[in-house]
């Protein structure tokens, strides 16, 4: 063999074993998450740029099948971090002990209300999302009803079989829905109103942005979704009104925590460090219009004007410490008319 050969052999064998240990010794840190598909890639990729010896491996489901999982999971926990998950949810896996507290690197710089009160912080917030409904103006013509201007409107004949929401058990957006509605009318008020609204549900999805994406091409006149995803459906050109009831509305974050009893504790500390610093907000700000980090978020197209005022005060431990009864009571009463799973 000549020489140069073996010096390009031995260079090519440095170079293997060099990546063989440095994938060895990457950790992998699995990260369950509620957050939208579409962008979970840009948050690895991000992440992992800056920390090449931490890996994702991300368990993404909705809202509320990720919330059971973890609470399934109480004894033997499969997770590490838990990365875009409503407060609400959160909340609860806090009073079941759950997670590990932690003041990540820079969380003095985010909203207060974006932050767990106790100190050291148990989660962190990330953004909001607020409720809204999307009314499909070509098919409010053609069906010929008038635009509902709040919640109880949407009980009214007219709106029979045009109607479709999230599942609260499913959905995050459902569950803040139906918490809304029980904080706004009251507990027997709420679940008369949601009585009369089961009337005129075409069906419950099992996701929070689907029924707005349902009315935005016609698949149902009328979606009860989040107004960031009617602002953005409309701004790609559906002819969608975004509708903010007169009663107010529901909202909730999606937020960040350590799971307790991770063997990855320094690395898990490392990631969420990361999911509060201005880059990630600038990216949380792609797909919601509130963020946690003050001075990020950027005016939206179509995004409603009035909304902040319209936003409830919303009473979280409450929703988080009622969530299981909320949530058979409702599978009880309406989920005859969920969509296959």
């Amino acid at each position: 063999m000549k020489f140069s050969s073996i010096l390009k052999a031995a260079v090519f064998g440095a170079v293997a074993t060099t990546m063989a240990t440095s994938a060895m010794a990457a950790e992998t840190l699995t990260v369950y998450t509620a957050v939208e598909a579409e962008d979970l890639k840009k948050y690895k990729k991000a992440f992992e740029a800056e920390n090449p010896d931490i890996k994702i491996k991300w368990v993404r489901d909705s809202t509320g099948i990720v919330t059971a999982k973890l609470l399934a999971e109480k004894e033997n926990p499969k997770a590490d971090v838990v990365w875009g998950l409503a407060a609400t949810s959160l909340m609860l896996l806090k009073s079941e002990g759950m997670l590990e507290a932690y003041a990540p690197v820079g969380v003095d710089k985010l909203e207060k209300a974006f932050v767990d009160g106790d100190t050291p912080p148990s989660w962190t917030g990330m953004d909001a999302w607020v409720a809204a409904v999307c009314v499909n103006t070509v098919e409010q013509a053609k069906h010929g009803f008038a635009t509902p201007t709040s919640w109880k409107d949407l009980t009214k004949p007219e709106y029979k079989g045009h109607v479709v929401m999230p599942n609260p058990n499913s959905s995050g957006t459902g569950f803040l829905d139906v918490s809304s509605w029980l904080q706004i009318f009251g507990e027997e008020g709420g679940w008369e109103f949601m009585d009369g609204l089961h009337e005129n549900i075409a069906w419950y999805t099992h996701s929070g942005s689907k029924p707005c994406k349902q009315a935005a091409s016609g698949e149902a006149p009328i979606g009860i979704s989040f107004a960031f995803r009617g602002a953005k459906s409309k701004a790609k050109g559906a002819p969608i009104d975004i509708v903010v009831p007169s009663e107010g509305v529901g909202w909730d974050m999606e937020a960040t925590a350590i799971v307790k009893g991770t063997k990855k504790l320094e690395a898990a500390q490392k990631l969420v460090d990361f999911t509060v610093t201005k880059q990630a907000n600038e990216m949380y700000n792609k797909g919601y219009a509130v963020v946690a980090y003050p001075g990020v978020a950027k005016p939206v197209e179509h995004f409603p004007a009035n909304l902040g005022d319209a936003m409830i005060d919303n009473d979280f431990e409450w929703a988080a410490v009622n969530r299981k009864d909320i949530l058979a009571e409702w599978q009880k009463r309406y989920d005859s008319k969920s969509e296959a799973k």
